[in-house]
C-alpha cells in the first residue's frame, strides 16, 4: 500500500519474516466443535500421530485452546523447548508459528507448546486491527515447513476460532451421539458458512465426524447417524470412532494412542481416519497422492 502527501509519498512495507520459507505447502485443518467433550483433541492428536507415523506426512498441532490439551495428551513424548503462542498473536511480530512449536518423540510430528496464556490473548485479539486475519499471516511460511497443520480449535466460537476457521483450508467436525452436540453442528457449519462469505472463500468441510459411539447404546446411534445422514449426508465421514479406554488410558500415560495400544480400536479407527483424509483432501484439490510408510510400530 502507498499513502501519498503532496510530492511526498509513502510505501507500507511488510517487516521480512524471520523464518525462511521451506519446500512444503501444507493443508491446513481447523478441527472444531461449537460443544465440548465430543474428542476435538483427541482427534487432533490421534489424526495427527497417525498421519505421521504411517504416512510419511510432517505434521504441526497447533494448540489454540488455554487449557493445553493438545500438550497434556502427549507431554511423555514432547521434548523440551518451545515458545508461547499466544505472545504471537497479541502483538504484530516478524516471528511464525513454526518458530514456537517443539518436536516429539513421534518422527514427523511437531506440536505448540502448552499455552494458558491463550485466554488472555483471546480478549486482546479483540483489540488487533485486522483480528481475523492474525494466525493465517502467522502461518503464511510455518506451512512451507509441513504437509499438513492441523488447529485444535477451542469449543467456543471465540476469536481464536474464527482465527483458526480463517487461516484454514477445510474443517473436520467431531460429533459424539448426543443431541446438543448435534446441535453444535449446525451451530459450526453456520459459522463456516459466515467465514465463507466474509473471510475465507475457500474454506471448505473436510467432513463431520461421529465420535466417542458407544456400541452398547445403538438404538441412540442409530437415531443420531440418521439425524445426521438426513442434514449432512454428503459430508458424514465414513469412519466412525468408538469408545474404547485405550484413549483415556493414553492421556494418562502421556501417550498417544499409537505408543499406548497399537492393537487397539481406537488406534485402528484413527488411522483408517488418517487413510481417508488424504483420500479426501486428494478429492477436494488439495493435495495428491499419500506416501504410506511400513506401520511397524502398529505390527510389531
Amino acid at each position: 500500500m502507498r499513502l501519498s502527501m503532496g510530492s511526498v509519498s509513502f510505501a507500507a512495507k511488510k517487516p521480512a519474516k524471520s523464518l525462511a520459507p521451506g519446500q512444503r505447502q501444507a493443508v491446513v485443518i481447523a478441527v472444531a466443535a461449537q460443544k465440548g467433550g465430543v474428542g476435538k483433541t483427541t482427534t487432533t492428536v490421534s489424526l495427527g500421530a497417525a498421519l505421521a507415523r504411517y504416512y510419511g506426512q510432517h505434521v504441526l498441532l497447533v494448540d489454540l485452546d488455554a487449557q493445553a490439551h493438545v500438550h497434556l495428551a502427549l507431554r511423555e513424548l514432547v521434548h523440551v523447548g518451545g515458545d508461547s503462542l499466544a505472545e504471537l498473536l497479541e502483538e504484530p511480530t516478524t516471528r511464525e508459528v513454526a518458530e514456537v512449536a517443539v518436536g516429539t518423540k513421534i518422527p514427523n510430528l511437531e506440536i505448540t507448546p502448552g499455552c494458558p496464556e491463550l485466554a488472555r490473548a483471546e480478549n486482546r485479539l479483540s483489540t488487533r486491527i485486522g483480528k481475523e486475519l492474525v494466525l493465517r499471516e502467522l502461518l503464511s511460511v510455518s506451512r512451507t515447513h509441513y504437509d499438513i497443520i492441523l488447529l485444535d480449535c477451542p469449543p467456543n466460537l471465540g476469536n481464536l476460532t474464527i482465527n483458526g476457521l480463517v487461516a484454514a483450508d477445510c474443517v473436520l467436525v467431531p460429533c459424539n451421539p448426543a443431541v446438543l452436540s448435534v446441535s453444535g453442528v449446525e451451530g459450526l457449519l453456520g459459522a463456516v458458512d459466515e467465514v465463507q462469505r466474509a473471510l475465507n472463500p475457500k474454506l471448505a468441510v473436510l467432513g463431520l465426524l461421529l465420535t466417542r459411539v458407544d456400541q452398547r447404546n445403538a438404538s441412540t446411534n442409530a437415531t443420531i447417524s440418521q439425524l445426521l445422514q438426513e442434514n449432512w449426508g454428503e459430508l458424514l465421514a465414513p469412519v466412525q470412532v468408538s469408545a474404547d479406554a485405550a484413549i483415556p488410558k493414553a492421556q494418562l500415560a502421556g501417550q498417544d494412542v499409537f505408543s499406548f495400544d497399537p492393537h487397539s480400536r481406537a488406534a485402528s479407527q484413527y488411522s483408517e481416519l488418517a487413510e481417508w483424509t488424504l483420500a479426501r483432501l486428494g478429492a477436494m484439490g488439495l493435495r495428491g497422492e499419500p506416501v504410506v510408510e511400513e506401520r511397524a510400530a502398529e505390527n510389531g
